[in-house]
């Protein structure tokens, strides 16, 4: 990680002060790292049955990719805060190789954490590559895409 280090939420609610995101529907619940560039955060309640993404009582490994990207819009809003200001909206528009490797998670303990990077970044939009691991084991991967509409 590069030097600029920024003030690191540890809840959820902190987070959610950060993003659009609100309630259950935040869905990273402490920020282990961050700098300009990159951001690690962690999860802790995928196996909550009461999930909201869970759909016919699984959480599918597809929704790795929400995971993915508010991790986008988490370091968005830190970065923002660091300047005083507040993150901008985003509008998700690609997932680009992105590769899934199970099936579900609500069948794993512990936690998940996810390391996203700023890829490419204009005034418009950006791109970030990130990687979700739980206990050291890379379980989904991609590349995201936002743009800010204008406005």
């Amino acid at each position: 990680m590069s030097d600029a280090v920024l003030d690191l939420p540890q809840s959820r609610e902190a987070i959610a002060r950060l993003v659009p995101h609100q309630g259950r529907m935040c869905l990273w619940q402490r920020v282990v790292a961050a700098d300009d560039r990159r951001i690690v955060l962690q999860a802790f309640d995928q196996s909550d049955g009461a999930h909201p993404l869970r759909h016919r009582d699984r959480l599918h490994a597809v929704h790795l990719c929400e995971y993915g990207a508010q991790a986008m819009a988490v370091h968005g809003g830190l970065r923002a805060a660091a300047t005083g200001g507040a993150a901008r909206p985003g509008l998700l528009v690609a997932l680009r190789g992105v590769t899934l490797h199970r099936d579900r998670i609500d069948d794993l303990d512990g936690a998940l954490e996810c390391e996203a990077e700023v890829l490419v970044e204009s005034g418009t939009g950006g791109q970030y590559g990130f990687v979700i691991r739980h206990a050291g084991t890379v379980i989904a991967e991609g590349r995201a895409a936002v743009v800010h509409p204008p406005g």
